[in-house]
């Protein structure tokens, strides 16, 4: 069992930066890829980031290319997501997730455990 605990969001105005951190217990931590996701108001939940076990391979949607960063360290079992040039349709609930494997996947069936969620906030 793994469970995971965001923390990191608020109130940011365009253009500016927050960093995301999710913390994980269980000792499958290092085994797992691992993703962001978020959710607008009246939204569905929408893949972000994702990174692989080893931290060497990630991918992100085209909206946060060259603005977001996802990172981890697994001797600390956290997961980071650097946000940079925030804009308003950033604004969301960003949710961590660790995937059932190794590899990096997009798709939300492909992720066996949650956070509760971090709101993050980008005033025009």
């Amino acid at each position: 069992q793994v469970q995971l605990v965001e923390s990191g969001g608020g109130l940011v105005q365009v253009g500016g930066s927050l960093s995301l951190s999710c913390a994980a217990s269980g000792r499958t931590f290092g085994l797992s890829a691992m993703g962001w996701f978020r959710q607008a108001p009246g939204k569905e939940r929408e893949f972000v980031a994702t990174i692989d076990w080893s931290g060497v391979h990630t991918y992100y949607t085209d909206s946060v290319k060259g603005r977001f960063t996802i990172s981890r360290d697994n001797g600390q079992k956290t997961v980071y997501l650097q946000m940079n040039g925030l804009k308003p349709e950033d604004t969301a609930v960003y949710y961590c997730a660790g995937a059932g494997g190794s590899v990096i996947s997009t798709l939300i069936r492909d992720y066996r455990y949650w956070g509760q969620g971090t709101q993050v906030t980008v005033s025009s």
